[in-house]
């Protein structure tokens, strides 16, 4: 593949790993804030560091939550649209740029919702639901013309 631009299941595949890396990484971030501060909701965790469980979550926590939950709306559809746009065989060349895109803005809108930057937050998000709405496009074209 060296060389290449790779096809289209290339690019979905790195990108659907690369956005798992980047849930996980959320993931962590959260742990890194509970642990180190040692401040914990459920019972079961505070229990183990001998301290009562907290009322709420820490501020940096709950807005991990927040970028979680953001993407549980919108990687899921990227990975079924993902899917049908390879399987549909709709334009590679703009699947390259379509995948990236969205990856590359999720990755962003996390890092804004984190620091609490507007209108950037909104932009990135912007930008993912542009480039799903240009995968919906590729493949509803794809097969209007394969079944013509």
């Amino acid at each position: 593949m060296l060389g290449t631009m790779g096809t289209a299941l290339d690019w979905y595949s790195l990108c659907v790993v690369v956005l798992f890396l980047k849930m996980f990484a959320l993931s962590a971030y959260q742990g890194f804030y509970r642990i180190g501060r040692r401040e914990f909701v459920n019972p079961e965790d505070s229990a183990v560091f001998n301290k009562p469980p907290a009322k709420e979550d820490l501020p940096q926590v709950q807005r991990a939550t927040k970028a979680w939950l953001n993407d549980l709306e919108n990687i899921p559809i990227f990975i079924g649209l993902g899917i049908a746009y390879v399987l549909t065989k709709a334009s590679p060349g703009a699947a390259t740029w379509l995948f990236s895109t969205f990856t590359v803005a999720r990755i962003l809108h996390t890092l804004m919702y984190l620091l609490g930057l507007q209108p950037w937050r909104f932009l990135a998000y912007a930008v993912g639901i542009l480039c799903l709405l240009g995968m919906s496009w590729n493949i509803v074209a794809t097969v209007l013309y394969q079944i013509t």
